[in-house]
């Protein structure tokens, strides 16, 4: 067996533990016909694996509601009623009627439903297809022995390193964080939905390991680096000895940083820099207010109905948001409206599509289906009086998407006027900057908007036409290519000229590196995980805005991405040897 795996480090940390291997994907079914006198057992067999995947879809729902809660725990409830639906049982027994073998009957059915709903018309139809999915392999899996293995099934101080292929909603709610300790899978970049869970979660991960899990059976205790991207199986005590020093060495420095909770974001030559925090769930606020967080940059409001069978409604988003603000008095919390698709993994997040990065998404949906938007706006308008809120709008292209937007808004106005609610009229409105029609038409959106946020992780991979949840495109994911660089200095150039408010909410502002360059493109806000913010905070205030401004003027002429990202990183490292 192979001692060290690679991947790419997703969220910082080294742990050890014993592998806990998931994989969740359909088993390939042979064809195997059965004998009229032997159709009766494979209906007891058929019957027998339903009701186990009920019972175990029970059990899950359980865990899960007093976990995360019970509108999250809901999902389970839709593949309990796909499982008790008549019609789903009859089309299978029609099969072994015909002697198709029970699991062969299952596949060919489920694989129909799956399509089925996959090219449905109704968006909230489409998102099934995930349901329907999971109960593919569930049912499966019982039928071929194969086991039954959600990360539920992981005891409380077990401490697994979970690996597995990638995670899917239905996995994510069932994560328990007193018996996961980490996380790596085959797929995705360190910009790529696991990776930004696993940072939120403050849980050591790595991504894009492939081979993985062909190189582990489970039940290895291995040592998982999620700072150098490797898991090293069967360690030995001297490994053991230097992962537990430096683990210990990581720990003791990021305490060290706690000191910084209090001081300004200000580089040596004394120019101050904002640093707020990125939150994907409202219970994440403590933790940014811990680190001393100057506000929130970017709420991620899909992550409130990831795995929900239904939307929440005006008053449960109103409580959500009005915590969150409530919580940063005298700063602003800019909440982004729905981003749903693509890799947000959310109800709507659209799977049957060929290419969801570019489909029907974010401000697209959000404009295509106005009364669930509305009701998001309201909510949003409504917590607005309770602080300093600011509402940003995903994936914008066009400066009509603002203005279709103002015009829900004033709709929202009025309805919540005639219902007699408490609301602020006057919130600012912004746009996240992630494509390069944004960015190179950024002028236009002047008068229009109050401030850009520069989304750097849709930039770079709209921009370079790389998808950056691919793992095999990992080494192509270059944000500080030349042609990235140079559109971000335009967005903030033409924000400067007309005094718009800029800042940047992307991955790339929790990289010390990769801010040196922010600042060095003459922006002063930026936005991190709660757990990036206080090493960000060190880096900012150790980095010279003059040295950072001259590599960068130097990158943007280089030929190409290492060029670039060589001058950068001479300039960062000759900088902070000055500092003081």
């Amino acid at each position: 067996m192979e001692r060290l795996l690679r991947g790419i480090p997703a969220s910082p940390g080294i742990t050890s533990g014993v592998v806990h291997v998931l994989r969740w994907e359909v088993p390939e079914v042979e064809s195997r016909m059965v004998a009229d006198e032997e159709i009766p057992a494979e209906r007891r067999r058929l019957e027998a694996a339903f009701a186990t995947a009920i019972a175990r879809l029970q059990r899950i729902r359980e865990r899960a509601e007093r976990n995360v809660g019970p509108e999250e725990a809901a999902i389970f409830d839709v593949q309990i009623s796909i499982l008790e639906d008549p019609g789903l049982r009859a089309e299978i027994e029609a099969l072994l009627e015909q002697g198709l073998a029970a699991e062969k009957a299952v596949d060919l059915v489920l694989l129909e439903w799956r399509q089925h709903f996959a090219r449905h018309a109704h968006a909230m139809l489409r998102e099934r297809e995930g349901d329907v999915t999971d109960v593919h392999i569930r049912v499966l899996s019982i039928l071929l022995g194969l086991g039954d293995h959600d990360p539920v099934d992981v005891q409380k101080g077990a401490n697994a390193i979970l690996v597995t292929h990638d995670l899917t909603p239905s996995l994510t709610i069932q994560l328990d964080r007193e018996a996961i300790v980490a996380i790596a899978t085959e797929e995705g970049t360190r910009t790529s939905h696991v990776a930004i869970l696993a940072r939120s979660l403050g849980l050591p991960a790595i991504v894009g390991a492939r081979g993985a899990l062909a190189a582990l059976t489970g039940g290895e205790y291995v040592i998982l680096d999620g700072s150098a991207g490797t898991i090293v199986v069967a360690p030995t005590a001297d490994e053991l000895a230097e992962a537990a020093r430096r683990s210990e060495a990581e720990r003791s420095a990021y305490e060290a940083l706690t000191t910084l909770r209090v001081a300004e974001g200000t580089t040596q030559d004394g120019t101050a820099i904002v640093l707020r925090a990125n939150i994907d769930r409202p219970e994440e606020v403590a933790g940014a207010g811990t680190v001393g967080a100057d506000g929130v940059g970017l709420m991620r409001t899909e992550f409130l109905v990831v795995g929900r069978t239904s939307m929440p409604d005006e008053d449960e988003q109103y409580r959500e948001y009005r915590a969150v603000v409530e919580a940063f008095p005298g700063r602003a919390v800019i909440i982004r409206t729905y981003d749903i698709g693509g890799d947000k993994l959310p109800v709507g997040g659209f799977p049957a599509e060929p290419n969801p990065f570019l489909g029907w998404r974010a401000i697209r949906m959000c404009l295509d289906q106005p009364a669930l938007f509305k009701v998001q706006l309201r909510a949003l308008l409504r917590a607005a009086v309770h602080g300093d809120l600011r509402i940003m709008l995903p994936l914008i292209t066009s400066v009509d998407e603002v203005r279709q937007t103002r015009v829900l808004i004033a709709e929202a106005v009025d309805e919540l006027t005639a219902a007699g609610q408490t609301f602020r009229r006057d919130v600012p409105l912004g746009v996240m900057i992630e494509t390069p029609a944004a960015a190179i038409g950024a002028e236009s959106f002047v008068g229009a908007v109050d401030f850009f946020s520069i989304g750097s992780n849709d930039l770079t991979q709209y921009m370079l036409a790389v998808d950056r949840g691919n793992a095999a495109l990992a080494d192509r994911f270059q944000p500080l290519h030349p042609a990235v660089l140079r559109l971000m200095r335009d967005v903030v150039r033409v924000a400067d000229r007309h005094g718009i408010s800029v800042g940047v909410c992307g991955e790339m502002a929790s990289d010390p590196l990769m801010v040196f360059a922010l600042v060095g493109l003459g922006l002063r806000q930026l936005s991190v995980t709660a757990r990036s913010l206080l090493p960000i905070k060190q880096a900012v205030r150790a980095m010279h805005v003059s040295a950072a401004e001259a590599a960068v003027e130097r990158a943007i002429g280089a030929r190409s991405a290492p060029e670039a990202e060589r001058i950068i990183r001479d300039a960062f490292t000759a900088d902070a040897g000055t500092a003081d």
